[in-house]
């Protein structure tokens, strides 16, 4: 029996990728012709809105996706959103022509807001999410920090913005989540997560990571998203001749996430989100190869 036993235990990266996410564009969604046969049904699949993309072009991808059966979550990044009128036409557009109660609330990554709105929690306090009956809302985790948001290298605002939003989850009784910007290696998602922990944050994290793509390409991304000292990860890789040419994958960040999750259940660290910045089809089809 025990043999039995070990044979059939599931693997902790395996555990740990059921449920995973994966973001996308319109512009990069509209060069996949089906998705079904990439995705896990209903996993969940975010829709990052850039500045410039046409809010027709957002609840399209939204419907589409949809309708396939996947749990869609479109990006509200309050700086590039005008006003209440702007933000509540949008929860509506989303609901009505995609079926979409589900949002991800951040900021943005604009330098200058386009209007009124500079930070999620402006968006959350306008209530147009609950009138709308928009339940599940996710917000940006930055487990190496922000900054934007701290400039002095702290964590202060950025660990105070999260209490804020957990307070605003259980007052409204909404289900939220801390969808985080991606890392290149584990010890500060996990270090961030136990002292969110011990500020006493219940919220669970959904930890970013890249998928499979060129060194140079994850390079670029690391240093225009503000990714911290995990991009030494990578530098450190960007010097060994034999590796530079390799893809990299996520095999080493989400293995030691999920063996971190196996031997801590209570950890906040709950599941992983992928940004395919090497290509949707890559990531997808590394998820597929690393699940079964």
């Amino acid at each position: 029996m025990a043999v039995v036993n070990i044979l059939n235990a599931q693997s902790p990266l395996k555990a740990f990728l059921e449920g995973v996410s994966l973001e996308v564009m319109p512009r990069t969604a509209s060069k996949i012709a089906d998705f079904k046969p990439l995705l896990a049904p209903g996993s969940r699949v975010y829709v990052a809105h850039i500045e410039g993309t046409p809010i027709e072009d957002m609840v399209a991808t939204a419907k589409r996706l949809a309708a396939d059966g996947f749990a869609v979550m479109p990006h509200f990044p309050a700086r590039i959103i005008a006003d209440e009128k702007v933000l509540e036409d949008w929860i509506k557009r989303y609901a009505g022509e995609a079926n979409v109660r589900e949002a991800l609330v951040l900021a943005g990554g604009v330098a200058r807001p386009v209007g009124k709105f500079d930070s999620s929690m402006q968006l959350l306090d306008t209530g147009l999410f609950e009138k709308h009956g928009v339940k599940r809302l996710h917000v940006a985790g930055h487990p190496e920090g922000n900054a934007d948001i701290d400039p002095d290298g702290s964590t202060t605002n950025v660990d105070l913005a999260v209490q804020w939003k957990q307070s605003y989850a259980e007052k409204t009784g909404t289900e939220m989540a801390l969808a985080t910007q991606f890392v290149f290696d584990a010890k500060p998602m996990i270090a961030w997560a136990d002292r969110l922990a011990a500020r006493g944050v219940t919220l669970p994290i959904h930890a970013g990571v890249a998928g499979p793509a060129k060194l140079q390409t994850l390079i670029k991304y690391a240093i225009a998203c503000g990714v911290g000292p995990s991009l030494s990860v990578l530098q450190r890789r960007a010097k060994d001749l034999t590796k530079l040419l390799k893809p990299f994958e996520p095999i080493e960040v989400l293995t030691a996430l999920a063996e971190h999750k196996a031997a801590n259940p209570d950890s906040l660290i709950a599941q992983a989100h992928v940004f395919p910045l090497g290509g949707i089809q890559a990531s997808a089809d590394w998820i597929t190869a690393q699940s079964r």
